[in-house]
């Protein structure tokens, strides 16, 4: 496949989202240089005309921004979402090859975990579990597929969380499934190969989480300014 796109969301919140989306970035580009990433900035879909729901049900600004994929995609071919959360340990084409189908409307790892670690999660964000939770996080959507054309201006801007999140776009049947490696989300899973880390609840850029599983890979990818930088501003109550 050529011209392979993935799409990171991002959150202008706080120092420490940003760098989140850098290390996600890093990480891909790390393994395959050639893969385009385009940043998922709320702002400029609003300034665009594009983004306009007012709800407050997200928990950070790409909740919603994820499903303009395949539009910005002009429906064409392939694009990759994931979490600016993730740290990669592959080369994501790998994924664009093993999980996608002509017939198939969409590819992602289907959790089955059915309880949240703490009630609580980053930036204190109410913690709650739902099916399907953290289905969207990963997502490779078969953008020319007519289920997921069901993901229109209208209907992405007026859509219930549930509609969206869930994939009630779609049917289940049209739903390929890619091992939780892709997808694993860190102090949920123990075991097996690690192709990419989710710090779901919270990564080493949040207070409380500086010690979770696996910080110190995703601290290795922070240059001595960016670390000092995220150091100081948590010192301070900033992040």
């Amino acid at each position: 496949m050529n011209n392979l796109k993935v799409f990171i969301g991002f959150d202008s919140s706080n120092y420490g989202q940003e760098l989140a989306f850098e290390v996600c970035k890093r990480s891909i580009q790390k393994y395959n240089k050639n893969i385009e990433i385009i940043k998922l900035v709320k702002q400029e879909l609003i300034d665009k005309g594009l983004f306009k729901r007012t709800d407050k049900d997200g928990a950070t600004e790409f909740t919603y921004t994820r499903f303009f994929v395949p539009y910005l995609s002009n429906y064409e071919g392939y694009s990759l979402f994931c979490d600016s959360d993730f740290l990669w340990n592959c080369n994501v084409q790998e994924l664009f090859e093993k999980y996608t189908d002509e017939n198939k409307a969409l590819s992602c790892v289907m959790h089955k975990y059915e309880n949240c670690n703490d009630k609580m999660k980053m930036d204190n964000q109410k913690q709650e579990w739902y099916p399907k939770k953290n289905w969207s996080s990963l997502m490779i959507f078969n953008n020319s597929h007519p289920s997921v054309k069901n993901l229109n201006l209208e209907n992405v801007n007026t859509q219930t969380p549930k509609w969206l999140h869930r994939f009630e776009w779609a049917n289940d049947t049209e739903i390929i499934e890619i091992p939780k490696s892709y997808n694993y989300l860190v102090d949920y899973y123990f075991d097996g190969e690690i192709k990419a880390l989710h710090f779901t609840d919270g990564g080493p850029w949040h207070p409380g989480y500086e010690n979770v599983s696996y910080s110190d890979l995703w601290l290795k990818y922070l240059n001595k300014n960016e670390e000092s930088k995220m150091n100081e501003l948590r010192n301070n109550n900033y992040l």
